[in-house]
């Protein structure tokens, strides 16, 4: 993936919302938040526990998940960067053991649950809603 490519098929990579994301929030310690699939293209297929490099040289440790109607996003500054291989494979088996469903499951209660959205400026031109439980308070450790 190159960085600073944002539309793929006409739609917003969630790799450039995740960064823009970090970015505009001033590279918060943590922050969760879930993206419309329909508003973005997933690019991260295949990554759910990964290291995430923005541009100012903080890492992210990345949580990430589809959950029907939505990609979840759990972030998490950390350095020096973790070995997540094992992590990240130990997921993908869960997640095809069990079919998906809980996912499918704590993606409809997302629908019901998100109290809060913000908007993400990609580009100068291009911006894109994403969504909390709760509105989060930036700069808070917990």
């Amino acid at each position: 993936m190159k960085l600073g490519k944002i539309l793929l098929n006409s739609k917003i990579l969630s790799s450039e919302v995740l960064t823009k994301y970090l970015m505009q929030t001033s590279q918060p310690p943590w922050t969760s938040y879930f993206i419309k699939l329909k508003d973005c293209e997933n690019d991260l297929k295949g990554k759910t526990s990964f290291n995430w490099k923005i541009p100012t040289g903080e890492n992210y440790h990345i949580l990430r998940t589809w959950c029907w109607p939505y990609l979840k996003f759990h972030c998490t500054k950390t350095d020096p960067p973790q070995d997540l291989d094992m992590e990240n494979k130990f997921f993908e088996i869960m997640k095809k053991i069990n079919l998906g469903i809980p996912l499918i499951a704590y993606g409809v209660a997302a629908i019901f649950l998100i109290k809060h959205e913000e908007v993400v400026h990609v580009s100068d031109t291009t911006q894109i809603k994403i969504y909390f439980l709760i509105p989060e308070e930036k700069g808070s450790r917990y």
